[in-house]
């Protein structure tokens, strides 16, 4: 309890993680993806194999295009993030997100095997955080045990008010 207490002392509030090598492989990606497409299109001129079609510009300016479309969905997979305070927790992943306030977490886990952090919720559900992933090494162990401080603190302000 002392560890979690002092965690969020030091942390100013809200708290943000963001992915950090995931961030960094999908930005190197997307360039790359760019790049290649437009390599690609820009080599594309004049008959095909068979001479019956034509690349034209319009055909060069879609594969560029199209390598744009696929540098946006490898960014889908750096979107991933959790910001928290006090009172609540909002998960955003790379499809949809969460909005919950502390009361209905019961626990932070974050298991060995486990390629990201998950929150048990009191219904039995697990909603998995994707920001804190397990390849982010320390970075990840500090947003989980600020995750789970954040949570004791809530649970201690939620004691102090039921004894008022």
């Amino acid at each position: 309890m002392a560890d979690s207490a002092a965690v969020s002392d030091v942390e100013t509030l809200p708290v943000t993680f963001r992915p950090r090598r995931v961030r960094t492989v999908c930005y190197i990606l997307a360039v790359v993806v760019v790049v290649f497409f437009a390599i690609i299109g820009m080599l594309l001129k004049g008959p095909t194999d068979s001479g019956r079609g034509v690349f034209t510009t319009a055909d060069q300016v879609a594969m560029i295009a199209l390598g744009v479309l696929g540098a946006l969905a490898v960014l889908a997979f750096a979107r991933p993030r959790v910001t928290a305070d006090a009172e609540r927790v909002r998960i955003r992943n790379i499809v949809g997100g969460y909005d919950l306030p502390w009361s209905v977490v019961r626990g932070v886990r974050f298991t060995t095997g486990n390629p990201w952090v998950t929150l048990e919720l009191a219904d039995d559900e697990v909603v998995a955080i994707m920001a804190i992933q397990a390849v982010d090494k320390e970075y990840a162990v500090h947003a989980a045990r600020t995750l789970r401080g954040l949570l004791a603190d809530s649970r201690a302000l939620d004691v102090a008010a039921d004894s008022e």
